[in-house]
């Protein structure tokens, strides 16, 4: 074999591994819709005077809602998972406001998770070890942003809440938003709770990220897992005493 024939077979080999490396790394942009209707129809403890009120307040602002951009910055070694942009903002731009700190940085590599998080009038910084969700994968398959998918499920215990999950089995990275990741491939929709949150891709950049995926500095009183979903608990129990809507002041 020739040089000439040899180089030819080495760049073909080479162009056909390009397209799986770069699948390995880059960013996922989300949209995150909020349907507080179905949230607060499913609380027993409102009365049903509360829950028309909810009703009339969301139902045209959920209609119209456009989505709050999230995006997931994600390689082999760890994801980044945070706002889509520094500041809410209406749709045309007028008005903005702050948003509660959120950043959610899995460490694959070193099978660590660091979290910030403000909830409950407080900024929290959970950091500990990975726990994969319990995932069944289901035989359903459907298309997002470009990419064939396949559903799984998961169920969240302390939040009483089922999450459903698609991923794409040709992006091969067990990255995902929110806190869930632990599929053999990108996960690119969420569902929580049959409806009341769900959270879309809209675009996946396949690129070089390594630059931008070094854990950002977090700042607020520390915690463990354990002490995160035990705050969340009794919050959500004293809620429910006091027939209030536990989710106005944590994350859905």
């Amino acid at each position: 074999m020739t040089m000439k024939h040899l180089m030819k077979m080495l760049l073909a080999l080479l162009s056909l591994a390009a397209p799986y490396a770069r699948a390995q790394e880059g960013i996922v942009h989300y949209e995150r819709f909020y349907y507080w209707v179905k949230i607060g129809q499913k609380m027993p403890y409102l009365s049903q005077e509360e829950k028309d009120r909810m009703k009339m307040t969301f139902s045209r602002w959920e209609e119209d809602q456009k989505g709050e951009p999230m995006k997931l910055i994600f390689s082999p070694d760890a994801s980044l998972y945070t706002y889509g942009r520094e500041s809410g903002e209406t749709d045309d731009g007028q008005w903005s406001w702050r948003q509660d700190e959120f950043m959610v940085y899995h460490d694959f590599k070193n099978e660590k998770t660091h979290e910030l998080v403000e909830m409950l009038s407080r900024t929290y910084v959970l950091e500990d070890s990975l726990r994969t969700p319990r995932w069944k994968i289901l035989n359903q398959v459907k298309e997002i942003a470009g990419y064939v998918c396949m559903k799984a499920e998961a169920r969240d215990t302390v939040r009483g809440q089922t999450i459903t999950a698609w991923f794409a089995d040709k992006l091969p990275a067990q990255a995902g938003p929110e806190r869930y990741f632990g599929l053999p491939g990108l996960i690119l929709e969420l569902d929580v709770n049959d409806g009341d949150v769900i959270l879309t891709a809209k675009s996946v950049e396949l690129k070089p990220v390594a630059g931008q995926l070094k854990l950002p500095r977090m700042k607020g009183r520390k915690i463990n897992e354990a002490a995160f979903q035990k705050l969340i608990a009794d919050h959500i129990a004293d809620a429910i005493k006091q027939q209030r809507n536990p989710y106005w002041s944590i994350r859905y």
